[in-house]
């Protein structure tokens, strides 16, 4: 009956693949194995958690096999944390082991003097093992593992408690502490297939690791070209200059990437005037929110040849819930991709098509829309039911980590999994966005969904960054705020301002008329504006901070511009 269940490892394990980095496929598959035999040896068994702090690496990976292969849980954590919030983790997972590599090795190093995780026993060392051997002798490496495996290769796979393979760490889009999603082993192989499937990965691939394997996208990405027997191009983390000359040193035909990464790497390739395009590149896939038109009209030009997917999903759901094709240069001229409405262009004639189109749900996916179908948010919908996006199936986590065990919060109600966005599904069956149900902004008795503000003030070419809040109001209850960040070049007016000879002027004006524009709804359209002069507030994993921007907002409201 074992082998009825899916195992990641062993899934991952049966085709062959060879990275770029070092070694052939049947040499990579007997490594993992013997990594699982070791780790055995050690003590690591069945239900335990290895946490592991690391940037890219192709020992990252035979790690990560190796500790499900034997039934452990895998808990990544972000690297561009801070201390404080690796030992929050940490606490919660109560791993025991911690494998590091040199960017978190400090951290290791505190643990250890603090012995304030009584559960940890082991720490491991990937990569460069000199700042073991200076600071602490008892680190064990790699190598020291599997040479304690005394041949015992045979080992056979095994599960742990609920068929939990991973534990991924999200923010939950709030600015709560991390959650630890409890990933099963068949989510990630569901999640995996239905990529292969979608996006078309395969044995001929050379697939070029852009995101962290801390991230659900990265990991889930990572298998699905596992199992294909794909080669691999590993990047310890993403620079658009180390990610250009890989691409073109690897001939690499495949790559996912979010809006910043896809931004950044035609940015670069105009710098160094590198336009001819690189013809290897045959599929992107976009993440971590929608590609705007400027960024699709980039891609395109950079990488002629790929067919651009976007996907739409969360952690909790082990990565993607929906796909759509962005751009297909088989069937598409560069000019047809802006008719499509998978597209956040600046032109949305029509009053129904509100919010962004992210695509249709994958083949293991089922999508409900739950709502009150008289409710105000469903006004500019006609008939069509407007609320939170629930989903159900395979794909969706165990619950949440509690310490020991996965617990079911309230977010999972008879198999449905609430993701906390709003939106609506067309008569294709397109799924649209509107934005968080925390985010809404209530102003004047109607929803608004920042969301869908910044996806319209943000096709303005003076825009280089848009959050939009809701900030109290005696009048509205809320009124909706837009804080900008400008491009280069471009400048604040107001009224008293002389106006630039360039044209690059930005205004509460300009920008309200470019929202009515674009028909957005006259309540949706901010009433006020802020020039913002620093980074946004994000969380480790590149969520918007949206409350501390709208604490912000609140304790400046006698100083902002008004629009009267």
């Amino acid at each position: 009956m074992a082998h009825s269940r899916g195992h990641v490892a062993s899934s991952c394990l049966r085709r062959t693949l060879s990275a770029a980095t070092i070694v052939s496929g049947e040499k990579f598959a007997g490594g993992v194995r013997c990594l699982a035999a070791g780790l055995v040896e050690y003590g690591i068994g069945v239900g335990d958690v290895v946490a592991v702090a690391a940037l890219n690496s192709d020992e990252y990976i035979e790690l990560f096999l190796a500790v499900t292969y034997i039934g452990a849980i895998v808990a990544p954590l972000n690297h561009r944390w801070s201390f404080e919030e690796a030992r929050s983790a940490m606490e919660l997972v109560q791993p025991t082991m911690l494998a590091v590599d040199g960017s978190c090795f400090s951290w290791a190093v505190e643990l250890r003097k603090s012995n304030c995780l009584p559960s940890l026993a082991l720490y491991l060392l990937l990569g460069d093992h000199s700042p073991a051997r200076s600071s602490f002798g008892s680190f064990l490496t790699v190598d020291n593992i599997k040479s304690s495996s005394r041949g015992m290769i045979t080992l056979e796979p095994s599960w742990a408690p609920k068929d939990i393979a991973l534990i991924c760490f999200t923010s939950g889009r709030t600015t709560g502490r991390p959650k630890g999603a409890a990933i099963s082993h068949t989510s990630l192989i569901v999640q995996s297939l239905a990529k292969i499937a979608i996006i078309g990965y395969g044995e001929d691939d050379v697939y070029l690791h852009t995101a962290p394997s801390c991230h659900i996208g990265g990991i889930s990405s990572c298998i699905a070209m596992l199992m294909v027997g794909a080669r691999h191009v590993l990047l310890p983390k993403f620079e658009a200059e180390s990610a250009f000359k890989a691409i073109k040193e690897h001939k690499v035909t495949s790559f996912i990437a979010v809006p910043a990464m896809m931004a950044d790497l035609v940015s670069y390739s105009r710098r160094v005037s590198e336009l001819d395009g690189v013809e290897t590149v045959t599929k992107i896939l976009n993440g971590g929110g929608g590609l705007s038109e400027e960024l699709v009209e980039g891609a395109s030009r950079l990488f002629p040849r790929a067919t651009i997917f976007s996907a739409y999903g969360m952690t909790e759901a082990c990565s993607s819930l929906t796909f759509m094709i962005l751009r297909n240069p088989t069937l598409q001229k560069p000019r047809e991709l802006l008719q499509s409405k998978y597209v956040i262009r600046s032109e949305l004639h029509c009053p129904k098509q509100e919010g962004v189109c992210v695509g249709k749900a994958a083949p293991h996916v089922e999508l409900r829309i739950s709502g009150d179908q008289n409710s105000n948010s469903n006004s500019n919908y006609g008939s069509r039911l407007v609320g939170k996006i629930l989903t159900r199936g395979l794909h969706v986590m165990v619950g949440y980590w509690d310490r020991s065990e996965a617990i079911l919060l309230d977010s999972i109600e008879h198999g449905w999994l609430d993701t906390g966005d709003i939106g609506w599904i067309d008569g294709d069956g397109d799924l649209w966005l509107l934005g968080r149900e925390k985010g809404r902004i209530k102003s004047g008795g109607e929803n608004v969904y920042p969301e869908e503000v910044e996806a319209v003030l943000a096709q303005h070419p003076g825009i280089a960054k848009v959050v939009v809040v809701g900030a109290p109001d005696v009048r509205l209850t809320e009124k909706v705020v837009a804080c900008v960040i400008t491009k280069d070049e471009w400048s604040w007016v107001d009224r008293k301002s002389n106006h630039s000879e360039s044209g690059k002027e930005l205004s509460a004006e300009i920008l309200q008329r470019h929202c009515r524009e674009r028909n957005l709804s006259r309540f949706k359209i901010p009433k006020s504006y802020v020039l913002w002069k620093k980074p946004f507030p994000v969380t480790t994993t590149g969520k918007i901070r949206r409350e501390d921007v709208k604490r912000e907002v609140t304790s400046c409201m006698m100083h902002l511009p008004s629009n009267l």
